[in-house]
C-alpha cells in the first residue's frame, strides 16, 4: 500500500490512498475505500481493514456520508457511512477524520502542536459554499496555528466547466482560478460584475482552495501535486471513469500531542 503523507513536524498520523494495495475488482481497483459506489462490501471491508494497519491507524475513520455541502461536525457526533457532512475534526486522541474523493479535493488541517486536525472533502460546489471557511471557524486554534495539505484532485488541464461555474462561484465571494483559451489567465477575482463569462473554462480548485486557506489565514499550505484524471495508474476519477473508487485522506491526533 502507497500512502502519501503531508511532511508535518506535528505529532498526527495522516496521509492521502492510491488505487493500489486492496482486493477490489475492475473498475474500483484495488483500493477503493467507499461504500456508496457499487463495489462489493466485502471488498471495501478488507480494504480498510488494511489501511486500518498499513497505516497504523488508532481506529477505523470516522467515515461520512459526503454531500458537496458545508456541514462540519466532530468525530465523536459522526456515524460512520451514515452522517451527512463534508468536514470532520477532532481534538481527541484516537479519532481518525477522513473524507474520500475521486476529482474532488482533499484538503488534511492539523494544529501545528497536533492538539486538533481536521479532513474536508470540496468540489467546486463546496468551495463555493464557503466549507473551508466554515471548517476554519469550527476549529479550537486561530488558524495561524494551522497546517494544511492539499491532496491529489483533478488539474486545471483536465477540468473543463461552464461559464456558469465561475459565475457561481464568484457570487459567493470566491475568487476561482482558472484559465481560458479566450481569457487571460485569471488573478483570482473573478468576473467582473454583471459580466457572465461564456466558453469553456479550466478551474483549478487545488489553486482555489489554496487562495480560500491563506485569505482565511492559514500561512503553512503545502500539496500533493498529483492531476487524479491523468495518473490513471494511483487515481480515481470520475471524471474519467465514472463508476470508480475512492481514494480517501485521512488524519488523526496522536496521544502524545
Amino acid at each position: 500500500m502507497s500512502i502519501l503523507r503531508p511532511d508535518w513536524p506535528a505529532p498526527v498520523n495522516a496521509g492521502f490512498t492510491t488505487r493500489h494495495g486492496g482486493v477490489s475488482e475492475p473498475p474500483y481497483d484495488a483500493l477503493n475505500l467507499a461504500m456508496h459506489v457499487g463495489d462489493d462490501p466485502a471488498a471495501v471491508r478488507e480494504n480498510r481493514r488494511r489501511l486500518l494497519e498499513q497505516a497504523g491507524l488508532p481506529e477505523a475513520p470516522r467515515w461520512l456520508s459526503q454531500v458537496h455541502g458545508t456541514r462540519v461536525v466532530h468525530a465523536s457526533a459522526v456515524e460512520r457511512d451514515v452522517t451527512e457532512a463534508d468536514a470532520v475534526w477532532t481534538d481527541q486522541p484516537g479519532q481518525v477524520c477522513a473524507v474520500l474523493v475521486a476529482d474532488c479535493v482533499p484538503i488534511l488541517l492539523a494544529a501545528r502542536d497536533g492538539t486538533c486536525v481536521a479532513a474536508v472533502h470540496a468540489g467546486w460546489r463546496g468551495l463555493a459554499a464557503g466549507v473551508i471557511p466554515q471548517t476554519l471557524a469550527a476549529l479550537p486554534v486561530p488558524a495561524s496555528e494551522l497546517m494544511a495539505c492539499i491532496g491529489p484532485c483533478i488539474g486545471a488541464e483536465a477540468y473543463a466547466v461552464g461559464g456558469e461555474v465561475i459565475e457561481a462561484m464568484a457570487s459567493e465571494g470566491v475568487a476561482a482560478r482558472y484559465r481560458s483559451a479566450t481569457v487571460t489567465d485569471n488573478a483570482g477575482q473573478g468576473p467582473p460584475a454583471g459580466d457572465t463569462p461564456s466558453g469553456r473554462f479550466q478551474l483549478d480548485l487545488a489553486a482555489t482552495a489554496r487562495g480560500i486557506l491563506a485569505d482565511g489565514g492559514v500561512g503553512a499550505i503545502t500539496a500533493v501535486d498529483r492531476c487524479t484524471h491523468t495518473a490513471s495508474s494511483t487515481s480515481y476519477s470520475y471524471r474519467r471513469e465514472g463508476a470508480t473508487g475512492r481514494l480517501a485522506g485521512f488524519v488523526a491526533r496522536l496521544a502524545k500531542a
